[in-house]
């Protein structure tokens, strides 16, 4: 039986809202979870945080109804909450649990809706003209940016998925949305650059990274080292990067807040592996060493480091918001004083698994590929894993 055709139950069950049991686990609340997705998909990606405990018993178990044996397997909870991809099977799930007497929620759309929640929160420590949020996707940890000023806004790495929610914002804060900028050819989402271009926002790539393959480079507004656009009296001010990819490229928002994209994030540094392998990642280590020796620690140390993605391990600043002054990095950071040979050594050491879909994702981020909003939002589901390992990046 497919998880999203299961009979709706006799009795109705309550829906917990995903934006609801995100701020629970945010906030480090005692929650349980049974996940009725099947054990692959739990393995590849499930919830987790300091006060959860999750159990994973797929659906297809519970279609010959309960007996004492699955129960054992089903943790208690106040209340249990169940979860499966898209909310289906496990209301389906719940209703069972319920008529035993299990006290019990269901979460509304499953996973899709954990992946939807999308806050914005505005960079306190920002001290340029305007104004930034910063754009954070806590079920994948993806960041992204908008500085607005003066009636005018201007998107940084803007996902696919929430094309509309950008130009709603904009719209709501009385601004037009004029500029996207991606920093580079992403590997773990789909980017929005393309669809908010379509929707009359100029759309803007590096270059540096056409060179890759990018079909639609002529559609969009191709960008230079040191070119400077204009968000009311705010600057973005284009810094080449290269390390992560060849054309990676951060932009320096009123002097203040640099969005390094995956080049340099407040817990890790970039993996190097993305684009050419294995092979390719040791020059690409010694090229990320020297964009983050010259091109960043070279700003002043009171210059915000943005990226494009938080860890687990992040910690976010007193704002809410995971971004750091360069200094403060630099001093928390072993890898950024480290020698050239002894940070290329630490970058490649055990580096994570890449990116779920990571090649499908790239060849769509550059247009050779032909994906739908459902198969782009399904692609990118689960963690990004587009940092080095932290192990040996943070000091003694």
């Amino acid at each position: 039986m497919d998880a999203e055709a299961f009979p709706t139950p006799d009795e109705p069950v309550d829906e917990l809202a995903p934006r609801a049991l995100e701020q629970m686990v945010s906030d480090g609340e005692d929650v349980t979870i049974l996940d009725a997705r099947s054990t692959g998909d739990f393995e590849e990606w499930h919830i987790d945080g300091e006060g959860v405990e999750i159990a994973n018993v797929p659906y297809f178990e519970f279609i010959e109804g309960l007996d004492e044996e699955l129960l054992t397997d089903v943790p208690q909870g106040d209340p249990l909450v169940v979860l499966c991809a898209k909310g289906g099977a496990s209301e389906y799930v719940a209703g069972l649990l319920q008529e035993e007497g299990r006290d019990v929620v269901h979460l509304e759309d499953g996973m899709n809706g954990y992946a939807s929640v999308y806050h914005a929160v505005e960079v306190e420590a920002y001290d340029g003209p305007g104004t930034v949020l910063q754009y954070q996707r806590p079920s994948s940890g993806c960041l992204g940016y908008m500085v607005y000023d003066d009636e005018e806004a201007a998107v940084i790495d803007p996902l696919q998925a929430f094309t509309d929610r950008y130009l709603e914002d904009a719209a709501d804060l009385g601004v037009d949305l004029t500029y996207a900028f991606d920093t580079h050819i992403h590997a773990d989402h789909v980017s929005g650059v393309r669809a908010l271009d379509e929707a009359g926002v100029t759309g803007v790539i590096p270059s540096a990274a056409v060179d890759r393959g990018v079909t639609y480079a002529d559609d969009l507004l191709t960008t230079e080292d040191g070119d400077t656009f204009s968000v009311g009296d705010a600057t973005v001010e284009v810094v080449y990067t290269p390390g992560h990819t060849s054309g990676m490229t951060s932009y320096l928002v009123g002097d203040s807040l640099l969005t390094t994209g995956d080049g340099l994030f407040t817990e890790s540094v970039a993996r190097p592996d993305l684009e050419e392998g294995d092979e390719g990642a040791p020059d690409a280590a010694r090229q990320l060493y020297e964009s983050l020796q010259e091109r960043v620690l070279a700003l002043d140390d009171d210059v915000l480091v943005g990226g494009a993605h938080f860890s687990d391990s992040a910690e976010p600043a007193a704002d809410g918001t995971y971004t750091a002054p360069i200094g403060d990095l630099t001093e928390s950071m072993a890898a950024l004083t480290a020698e050239e040979s002894e940070f290329v050594e630490q970058v490649l050491a055990d580096m994570p698994p890449r990116p779920a879909n990571y090649e499908d994702i790239i060849a769509t981020n550059l247009g050779q590929r032909d994906t739908d909003e459902e198969e782009a939002f399904a692609l990118e589901l689960g963690p990004n894993n587009c940092a080095a390992s932290q192990e040996s990046m943070t000091s003694d």
